[in-house]
């Protein structure tokens, strides 16, 4: 026979949204699960940066010390697994809605209010070893990682019209040469104006990231006209990632979601509920620029939200 755990608030995702979200509903004194797979976005990085309090420390140690702070709560509830369907079900003899949720390992699990936080995945370029030095020497926000690199030489990988101010960006952490890789869409007035500001512009294909391990040494450009490949010294490379959903269930559910320059992120209100009532979302799964601190703070909300919800039966 299967048995249901049943919860008032179930948190899908562990990291700093739906740990933040879960610890507002544990001080409320409510039933909260959060179930996370234990494999938060940001993983690949060594230390998370610009956090209050917490600059430089390591993003996975800074979620097992909030998982313990939380787990003194004891209204709350941890389970490791992912799910794998979550849908809206109505209470028998009670016009509240609720959800029922599915993990992969065959558990069940019920809740009045669900609060998704379970990020988004990147989408790299397929450039051979970029993959391997994502969140150590290939990056994305200077604000999380710039200063460790300040004054070397850095780069960024061309995506769209967006890169040229993003080149621009960059270029107050250090040199900066924007990598075109093959790319011939970027205008000439935009050309013009990065090559006045004195940031460098190479046209060639990349053929592949060099250095030791994780380091970077440079970036090795397709040969061309018979000559040698030739290597551009650097010693870190940001790339705009593309973005999508890290789990299907937002979909499965019916939240709409919108479109953003990097992909798609969840619509919510200022509460945090998405457009399916008693549905709630937080961190990257609903932001166009992902922070560490921003991720948290709409945890936060959304536990607030969805605590409010259960008060006033929104």
């Amino acid at each position: 026979m299967t048995t249901t755990q049943a919860y008032e608030v179930i948190v899908i995702g562990g990291s700093f949204a739906g740990l933040s979200a879960a610890m507002q509903l544990a001080r409320a004194r409510r039933r909260v699960c959060v179930v996370d797979a234990g494999q938060p976005r940001n993983r690949f990085a060594a230390a998370s940066h610009g956090f209050f309090g917490q600059d430089g420390e390591p993003p996975l140690a800074m979620i097992e010390q909030a998982r313990r702070k939380l787990a003194a709560y004891p209204t709350v509830g941890f389970v490791q697994g992912t799910v794998v369907s979550a849908t809206a079900q109505q209470s028998a003899g009670s016009p509240e809605s609720g959800f029922a949720v599915a993990l992969d390992d065959g558990t069940h699990m019920e809740a009045h209010k669900l609060v998704l936080a379970f990020g988004v995945q990147d989408g790299l370029p397929e450039i051979a070893g970029l993959r391997e030095r994502w969140g150590a020497t290939v990056l994305h926000c200077p604000y999380c990682h710039g200063y460790e690199f300040a004054g070397q030489r850095l780069g960024v990988l061309y995506h769209s019209a967006g890169s040229a101010m993003h080149a621009q960006l960059i270029a107050d952490w250090g040199p900066t040469t924007l990598f075109l890789n093959g790319d011939t869409t970027l205008e000439n007035a935009e050309r013009e104006r990065l090559l006045a500001l004195g940031i460098t512009i190479e046209p060639a294909p990349i053929a592949a990231l060099e250095g030791p391990g994780q380091a970077m040494q440079g970036v090795r450009l397709q040969a061309t006209g018979g000559g040698d490949a030739r290597v551009v010294p650097l010693a870190a490379l940001y790339v705009a990632a593309t973005t999508s959903p890290a789990s299907p269930l937002a979909e499965q559910l019916g939240c709409a979601l919108d479109d953003g320059p990097m992909g798609p992120y969840l619509r919510t209100d200022a509460n945090k509920m998405t457009t399916v009532p008693g549905v709630y979302a937080a961190g990257d799964l609903t932001l166009m620029r992902h922070n560490a601190t921003l991720a948290s703070a709409e945890g936060v909300l959304a536990g607030v939200g969805a605590h409010q919800a259960l008060v006033f039966g929104q």
